[in-house]
This record gives structure tokens, C-alpha cells and sequence, in this order.
């Protein structure tokens, strides 16, 4: 055993378990791929100003979660917290809203850091797959990629998740209703560092999950109350157009999600079968991220769907994944001439796309084929001196234990074959 571990609250990937979260990017990344979003990847780490402008300074994101660094050149560093601030500053950079196809619609995946209490579900290092419709205003938008993220999910088997939508209104109607809920807020009795958020943030306060913050905000005005005819009407198209497509939401009135750039359209992706926490995804509309950053007015929507969240759920629902098999073909070589033979029969099935591994180490025929057995692969190519000898192979069936002798120079054909 190493000395050293993993750091506390992260975690190791490994086989098997590593090929469903593989199954599960795959199955969250391919509605996007179909629907004109292209892949883009940015580093690891970011100017901590990037996320401290966007993200925002009240939120616990930045206020306590944030992993930062200072680089031997002086340079404020930190490890992305999330992925939108990253994407739009990429697109930015690289000048993809200046080409004149607007909106810029592009998905990522990758791996993402946060100082929080490491519990079940919830790590400090942690994976998502994410999309972003950047520099269009339209409802169509924000339908599409909740649409599309309810395919995903169904497409691996879910069914006992939940889509909760609301609207958070935009810079004419929301200031109303942040003043109206400070009004409110300043009538409790809130610990300080609480009271601080709501002087910045009042919107923040309502995400808070402390029970005892939350019997308090019974009775708390509702943004619906105060949005405007155009959000209003905004908030309309889109709960038609996702109706329309079939998929079901629920509204929910005190939905904001955890990031201060959120405007207007705000969604989240629920499994109850995840206890307390229950997200397993979400997004909305973030219409003033690109002015925060130093950018144009650049109108956008996105999503981030956590993979280890989705895992969860599947293990949850009892879901299992039909993931394709690793090895189809495993060769077994008993003697020094038959494993030559066969290691360059192995690279030839590899060439063809046939997905073969081959018994290392110099076992003997019954650890071979324990090896053989392991992999999980259907067919077993065996061969000996003997075998070789009269130009054949024995090809053995791993689900009937049925072998035949093949000849050598037919072997991919009748791999093939057999596969088929």
C-alpha cells in the first residue's frame, strides 16, 4: 500500500466502476453533439477575479469554497469552482462572438474544485458535463437546453428526477424585489455573517438549506409578484415550449441556484432519491456574466450535470448501465512459439477494431484463462505447439464453453463471425 492517499474528500476512479461514469458523459454529452454544441475545454485553474467578479463575492462559492494560489510570479490563482465563467471567458478570448453566427453553442466536461464539508455525494473534487448557448436572448434557447439535458438523463434510464423551474426577473424588476425582501429579511433574527449576505446578496438568503433560517422565510415575497411584462412573458414562451416538447417541470418560487449571474430563466434537476442533496444538475440564464468579466453585452444560457450526482442517482433507482464489453477477444499462448504467434494475431484483431488483450506474464493454461475469464470476453483464442503445428487456433465460445479449431489465417474472419 502507498503512503500516501487520495486528499480527504476526493476520490480515485478506477475499473470498473470508472466505465460508468465514462457511459455516463457519453450518454449527457451526445444530445448536445447532435444539437450543434462544440466541445471546448479551458484550464484547470483561472485569475481568481474571474470568478470573484461573475461568480460573485457573496456567494459561498468564492466567500468559502474556492481553492486559491499564489504563483512564484505574484499571480492570484484559483482552481475552477465551475465551468461557465471558464467557457465564456474562453469564447471571449478567442473571439468566437465576433464570426457572426451568434449564438456560440458549446459543451465541456471536465473536473472541478471546492473547500466543502466532504460528505456522501458531495466532494471536493468534482466532475460535470456542461453547455452554454452564449450571445443570444431567446426562449427557445433555455427550452433547448433543459429539453436536451431531460433526454440525456432519460436516455441512461432516470426516471425519478424532477425539473424545477423559476424566473429570477432581470436589472428592470429585480432591484423592486431585492429591496422588498431586504425589508423582510431585516425583521428576523439572522446571525450576522447571514445579515452581511443579504446587504449583498438578499437573493442568497433564500438558498440558504439551515432549517432554521428556512422557517423564518415563510411568509418572504416572492419575485413572481414583482417580475416585469417582459420576463413575464419571456418566463411564458419558455414553460410553452418545454410543455410542448413533452418534458414536465415544476415550478418553484424560491428557486436561485447558488451563483449571483443568474438572470431571468433559473432551472434545477432534482433526485429524491439523493436525501438531502438532491441536485443533480442545473442552469439558467446569465444574461450581465460578459459585462462582469470585461466582455460585450452578450445575452446567454447553460447547464452543468454532475456526473458522480448522476452516478449516485443511478445507483439510487437501481439502474444498471448495458456498458459495451472491454475485451471481446483474449489470447491464451502456451509456449514460447505460440505467443509470439499470437501477440501478432492480438495486433491484428486491434487493427480491425476488434477490441483483444492477450495473457501476459507467462501463466500457465489455468491462469490464462482465469485471466481469460475475468476480462469478461467472449471468445478465448488458445494455442499451443501442437495447434500451431497443424496451422490452426482453437476459438472457444466463453458463455458455452463450445471450442473449434480454426485456422490461423482465417482467425479475424471467424472472430468476426462469431461476434456478429
Amino acid at each position: 500500500m502507498s503512503t500516501f492517499k487520495a486528499p480527504k474528500g476526493t476520490y480515485d476512479l478506477l475499473p470498473p466502476r470508472s466505465a460508468t461514469f465514462l457511459a455516463v458523459r457519453e450518454a449527457i454529452s451526445t444530445p448536445l453533439r447532435n444539437s450543434g454544441y462544440g466541445y471546448v475545454e479551458t484550464p484547470g485553474f483561472e485569475d481568481v477575479k474571474l470568478f470573484s467578479r461573475g461568480v460573485g463575492e457573496s456567494t459561498d462559492i468564492v466567500s468559502k469554497e474556492m481553492y486559491t494560489l499564489t504563483t512564484k510570479g505574484g499571480e492570484e490563482l484559483a482552481l475552477r469552482p465551475e465551468g461557465t465563467a471558464s467557457v465564456l471567458r474562453a469564447a471571449l478570448q478567442g473571439n468566437l462572438h465576433k464570426l457572426g453566427n451568434l449564438p456560440v453553442k458549446l459543451w465541456y466536461s471536465g473536473s472541478y474544485y471546492r473547500y466543502e464539508r466532504a460528505q456522501a455525494g458531495r466532494y471536493r473534487h468534482f466532475s460535470q458535463v456542461g453547455a452554454e448557448a452564449i450571445g443570444a436572448e431567446d426562449p427557445a434557447l433555455d427550452a433547448e437546453l433543459i429539453i436536451l439535458a431531460d433526454q440525456a438523463y432519460r436516455s441512461l434510464g432516470l426516471r425519478n428526477f424532477r425539473i424545477l423551474l423559476n424566473s429570477l426577473g432581470d436589472k428592470e424588476c429585480r432591484p423592486v424585489y431585492r429591496e422588498a425582501l431586504q425589508d423582510f429579511l431585516r425583521g428576523l433574527d439572522l446571525d450576522e455573517d447571514t445579515l452581511r449576505r443579504a446587504q449583498i446578496n438578499p437573493l442568497r438568503v433564500l438558498d440558504d438549506k439551515r432549517e432554521s433560517v428556512q422557517k423564518q422565510l415563510v411568509g418572504a415575497p416572492l419575485l413572481r409578484d414583482y417580475l416585469c411584462d417582459a420576463c413575464k412573458a419571456y418566463h411564458e414562451e419558455v414553460r410553452a415550449l418545454v410543455s410542448a416538447a413533452g418534458v414536465v417541470f415544476e415550478d418553484d418560487d424560491k428557486l436561485v441556484r447558488g451563483l449571483d449571474y443568474y438572470t431571468r430563466t433559473t432551472f434545477e434537476f432534482v433526485h429524491d432519491g439523493l436525501g438531502s442533496q438532491s441536485a443533480v444538475g442545473g442552469g439558467g440564464r446569465y444574461d450581465g456574466l460578459s459585462e462582469m468579466i470585461g466582455g460585450p453585452a452578450l445575452p446567454s444560457v447553460g447547464w452543468a450535470l454532475g456526473v458522480d450526482r448522476t452516478v449516485l442517482a443511478l445507483e439510487a433507482e437501481g439502474v444498471e448501465l448495458d456498458l459495451p464489453t472491454a475485451t471481446s477477444v483474449f489470447a491464451v499462448a502456451i509456449g514460447e512459439e505460440a505467443r509470439r504467434t499470437l501477440f501478432g494475431k492480438v495486433t491484428e484483431l486491434r487493427r480491425a477494431g476488434i477490441a483483444a488483450d492477450f495473457s501476459f506474464g507467462g501463466k500457465g493454461l489455468k491462469g490464462s484463462m482465469k485471466d481469460a475469464n475475468r476480462s469478461g470476453a467472449r471468445l478465448a483464442v488458445v494455442a499451443g505447439e501442437r495447434d500451431l503445428a497443424g496451422g490452426v487456433v482453437q476459438l472457444k465460445d466463453m458463455e458455452t464453453g463450445e471450442q473449434r479449431a480454426v485456422a490461423l489465417d482465417d482467425l479475424l474472419d471467424a472472430v468476426r463471425a462469431e461476434l456478429a
